[in-house]
């Protein structure tokens, strides 16, 4: 891993470059956007002087979209934002160095901003920065990199919509992972994504197809940890953007379908310092350093505990069932699939630790953050992890200690208990996040399944 300018350089040379970006299109417009709790991209066009003066002092945004669901209603539960505060501005700070050009839309760029004031504390993208302060206030610099498995559906959201989105066309049929046959016949869509996440300053360092009808996955290319879900977040919205003007469907739900396998959202995080992968130790069993250990230890005592960041949607505990791809429990592994938390051995550079847990679906932010915050507290802890799984993780009855929460709602309970993360995340965040999880799950217990109505309507 070669040594990165300093955030500071970086942020300085891109508000400069988006200075002179302003003088050199005056009338033009900026598109500015924030990522909400649920991962979603909230935003509008300003003018350029509107972004001139956004650069230097920040600007008002409705805290309305920190107040209400992925379907606009309001919650009724939460404490920094709601009726009571009457839904006044949040202020957001733009962060220079996430602009990126829209190569649909040039020589309009996009720039990403972040909660400032009393709103920082349930910002996503401020509380994952706040976990890398604590890492790297311990001289850890962190690096990550994201792969997102997503669902391709050859039709429009008002044609899926109108079958109430049963039997979606998907784009290709049947199980074909890796085909090479798929992705040349499909070229176009592959290559046409593949630039415009070049053109976007999002790479990808892979791109293939997936088991199972419509599936592809992306591995973006590793990068320092905030940068990398800086680059997950545009990724998830561009990537919808580019389907749909293709008359196309992305979706990252978690699982579209029982009959296949989910879609996940998997995690690749290492601690470096100086230059040096401190997850690497070629003196070590498997070149696992003690640090990587202790991370593992870490994230594996406190899985439960981060479950609602990395499984935060009532679909996402469809997809965490034995034999598809997802893990069960927090158990730990070398270099085994089945496992939540697999211990990547490799060279210097390549050394790492892959979460499995998180689906497609969670926040990149806080998927991060949650892993980072439980593995910090590990090295900090000095723990000593387990033996790892060996063979078929499903096949093992995990211990007590191992079982993670089959419900959001019984997650969002061990979220707001923990004491770990409410000193890593801050009280501010846990509360609202949790609460915003307890309301996702009593807005689904309102509603009757059609599996519901198949079982029992005549037989009960």
């Amino acid at each position: 891993m070669t040594r990165s300018p300093s955030p500071e350089a970086i942020r300085s040379d891109a508000l400069a470059h988006l200075r002179q970006y302003a003088d050199a299109h005056p009338h033009g417009n900026v598109k500015l956007g924030i990522i909400d709790s649920d991962g979603v991209m909230a935003g509008k066009y300003v003018s350029m002087d509107k972004f001139r003066s956004a650069l230097d002092g920040g600007f008002g945004f409705c805290d309305v979209v920190f107040g209400w669901d992925s379907a606009d209603v309001l919650y009724d539960n939460t404490q920094v934002t709601g009726w009571h505060h009457g839904y006044g501005d949040a202020t957001v700070r733009l962060v220079p160095e996430s602009w990126r050009p829209l190569p649909f839309e040039a020589p309009t760029i996009f720039v990403q901003g972040e909660l400032d004031g009393r709103h920082s504390g349930i910002c996503p993208r401020r509380t994952l920065a706040r976990v890398l302060d604590q890492g790297a206030a311990k001289g850890f610099a962190t690096f990550a990199g994201f792969e997102y498995e997503f669902f391709t559906v050859a039709e429009t959201l008002e044609s899926l919509q109108s079958r109430q989105f049963q039997n979606p066309k998907t784009y290709g049929t049947g199980g074909f992972g890796y085909s090479v046959i798929r992705n040349s016949a499909h070229a176009d869509f592959y290559q046409g994504l593949l630039a415009l996440c070049r053109e976007m300053r999002m790479p990808l360092e892979g791109l293939h197809e997936e088991t199972g009808p419509g599936m592809l996955e992306a591995a973006l290319t590793v990068a320092p940890a905030l940068q990398a879900a800086d680059e997950a977040a545009a990724f998830k919205t561009f990537a919808k953007v580019y389907a749909q003007q293709r008359q196309m469907m992305i979706s990252f739900m978690a699982k579209w379908s029982e009959k296949f396998s989910g879609q996940g959202g998997h995690v690749h995080i290492s601690l470096w310092r100086d230059g040096k992968n401190l997850f690497h130790d070629a003196a070590a069993p498997d070149g696992m350093s003690l640090i990587m250990r202790q991370f593992i230890a870490g994230l594996q005592a406190k899985m439960a505990e981060i479950m609602a960041l990395a499984a935060p949607t009532i679909n996402s505990y469809r997809r965490l069932v034995p034999g598809y791809w997802a893990p069960t429990s927090s158990q730990w592994a070398v270099d085994n699939r089945t496992a939540a938390i697999r211990a990547i051995p490799g060279s210097a550079k390549s050394t790492r630790v892959e979460f499995r847990l998180p689906g497609a679906d969670s926040n990149p932010y806080l998927a991060l953050a949650g892993a980072m915050a439980a593995g910090l507290w590990g090295i900090e802890q000095g723990l000593t992890p387990p033996p790892p799984i060996t063979g078929n993780g499903y096949l093992i009855t995990p211990k007590a200690r191992d079982r993670l929460p089959r419900t959001l709602w019984d997650a969002a309970q061990k979220l707001r208990g923990s004491a770990m993360l409410r000193a890593a995340l801050g009280d501010d965040f846990v509360e609202h996040f949790a609460a915003t999880r307890e309301w996702e799950e009593r807005e689904f217990q309102k509603f009757v399944t059609d599996f519901e109505l198949k079982r029992y309507f005549e037989i009960i």
